[in-house]
């Protein structure tokens, strides 16, 4: 995992060194975090938990950047919601969903008991964050319902990913070297 590891510290430090790109860096982690494909690929989690300490340690005012992070994944949902309704079950024979298709019968699964609650919940389940929203587009899920869900859970998720650090828990900024 050499190559994980460079590159969360570089775009760790890139955001250090660029603060004003912090909020554009914010908001495209979160929105890679919360689109139905990439999320497999981009270890976000990790990198906003990191910046969240960079927050707290450089000055960063939280604010805009939790609004970055809260509009970022409100916006990767929103995609994996239209894609979902655009090319139904089509949409999950693409890579890198079609090498984990338990993962979408989990998201399918889980949607089907919570529904609207369901993307609201998803948000916070790793896999799931990536598949819910799309299986709600793939069943036609009302748009409304759909994005009052995506909203709040979007707010709520964005800061606890950048919260922690940006309030001074000394453990979250050692562990994301700072």
């Amino acid at each position: 995992m050499p190559d994980l590891q460079n590159f969360i510290q570089t775009v760790l430090d890139t955001t250090a060194q660029h603060p004003n790109w912090a909020a554009c860096i914010v908001l495209l982690l979160a929105f890679g975090e919360s689109l139905a494909f990439l999320s497999l690929l981009l270890p976000a989690t990790v990198i906003l938990f990191g910046l969240g300490g960079l927050i707290g340690e450089s000055g960063l005012a939280f604010w805009p950047l939790w609004a970055a992070a809260a509009l970022g994944a409100y916006l990767g949902d929103w995609v994996s919601y239209a894609i979902g309704r655009r090319y139904q079950y089509r949409a999950l024979a693409v890579w890198p969903l079609s090498r984990h298709p338990d993962i979408a019968e989990r998201g399918h699964a889980f949607f089907g008991k919570w529904g609207a609650w369901g993307i609201f919940i998803g948000r916070f389940f790793g896999p799931l964050r990536a598949v819910v929203p799309l299986v709600a587009g793939i069943c036609a899920m009302p748009l409304r319902p759909f994005q009052i869900a995506n909203a709040a859970s979007a707010m709520i998720w964005a800061f606890g990913m950048l919260a922690p650090g940006a309030l001074g828990l000394p453990e979250l900024r050692e562990w994301a070297g700072f």
